[in-house]
């Protein structure tokens, strides 16, 4: 496989890899959005609100890598 299709397969699986992580952030948040809460269930509910942006935003970075490496195999910029 040339190197330059291997980059793109890699950077590929990085993002598919990365939208994983961000839904199974978000379920887990809605998981707990879905129950009654004491405090401590409360302030887990905002934790993973926090860790599902932080998903997200790891997401949208590996998208934005893997779509760079597209535009710069196919219209060399």
């Amino acid at each position: 496989m040339p190197e330059d299709l291997a980059h793109l397969d890699q950077k590929q699986k990085d993002y598919k890899a990365a939208v994983d992580a961000w839904i199974a952030a978000i379920r887990r948040e809605e998981a707990l959005a879905s129950v009654n809460h004491s405090v401590a269930e409360i302030h887990q509910w905002e934790e993973a609100g926090d860790d599902e942006e932080a998903a997200r935003s790891q997401a949208k970075a590996a998208k934005k890598a893997y779509e760079d490496a597209l535009r710069e195999k196919f219209f060399n910029f």
